[in-house]
């Protein structure tokens, strides 16, 4: 019941779901490389990172879809037998997230492939997200379908009670975000994966990803 004119209304929730190929992978890996002192390990880990980056544009992955994050150095101690930490080390890290796009003709096998033989044991592969470069005209079917289911709805209601649907008094699209899907990393777990130098590529099957969207209506009983 409206509770400021006092008519009928009944409200219904609609989902719709649209299934599509990606056509955007994203990756994410980290160099982590140790040293006994901090500019070695700082150094060495920039020079990885150089590394890796040379693969990936030499794969055909353009600059707009790199990027750097989390740069840090930190001690590594060791327990001694006097019973104290001792520091044994630095370790230097940083993140890289790597954008691979099917109109770019680039493999993801091979490209993830390169940039771990490139960076050697201090590469470490964090996880591979699918996804739609552009979501908008999926979504905009989703729109549709799950306005459809809704409205399915409301008939049904209305049909049962013997009234009729009018005019749509309220309609509120749920912007809650989408929970993640199909991403793959190590494990279960989802830790940073070692790779070793001169590593083979791994198949990368695109699979299918959804794209849905969430309605509430409120109709008018007549």
């Amino acid at each position: 019941m409206n509770e400021k004119s006092g008519q009928a209304s009944t409200t219904t929730f609609g989902r719709g779901t649209v299934r599509a190929v990606p056509d955007l992978i994203r990756v994410t890996l980290s160099v982590e490389s140790r040293a006994r002192t901090v500019a070695a390990a700082y150094g060495r880990a920039g020079e990885r990172v150089s590394r890796v980056v040379a693969a990936l544009r030499a794969a055909g992955v353009r600059d707009a879809d790199l990027a750097t994050s989390g740069l840090s150095v930190r001690t590594e101690t060791v327990y001694t037998d006097k019973g104290r930490n001792e520091i044994a080390g630095y370790l230097a890290s940083t993140g890289l997230s790597i954008a691979l796009r099917e109109d770019t003709g680039t493999d993801p096998a091979e490209t993830v492939a390169a940039a771990v033989t490139a960076g050697g044991d201090d590469v470490r592969l964090g996880g591979l997200t699918r996804a739609v470069a552009d979501p908008e005209p999926l979504l905009a079917r989703a729109r549709d379908a799950a306005f459809d289911d809704a409205l399915a709805k409301a008939r049904q209601y209305a049909a049962r009670a013997g009234v009729r649907l009018g005019a749509v008094l309220q309609i509120t699209e749920d912007t809650a975000p989408p929970p993640r899907a199909y991403d793959i990393s190590a494990d279960s777990g989802n830790a940073p994966m070692l790779m070793a130098r001169g590593s083979s590529p791994v198949p990368v099957v695109p699979g299918e990803t959804e794209v849905g969207a969430s309605v509430r209506v409120t109709w008018a009983l007549e």
